[in-house]
């Protein structure tokens, strides 16, 4: 299988995307997701295949709910206190 997805990042948060089949648009995402969603800002267009490796997501589930629902939505990763922690002292770190 084979789908060209056009995906969109939203403006309420930098990590959270939305994948739409590029032929179907946006209109099998419910208005009430558009809303949370904030106005999307167009990322990329891009051929998902089986064989394609994504950053945070597998391609085969994107594939699947393309063709089940209309669209994938990509949620930011999980971030844990200890996680938080790492992040807040490597920005302390001396930039040279």
């Amino acid at each position: 299988m084979k789908v060209v997805s056009d995906i969109y990042r939203s403006p309420k948060d930098e990590e959270l995307y939305l994948y739409v089949d590029k032929q179907q648009g946006m209109e099998k995402v419910p208005e009430k997701l558009r809303a949370l969603f904030g106005k999307p800002v167009h990322v990329t267009t891009m051929l998902l295949t089986a064989e394609r490796k994504l950053a945070r997501a597998d391609v085969d589930r994107v594939m699947q709910a393309l063709q089940e629902q209309g669209y994938y939505l990509q949620m930011p990763p999980v971030v844990d206190d200890e996680m938080r922690a790492i992040a807040v002292q490597n920005t302390k770190l001396p930039r040279g």
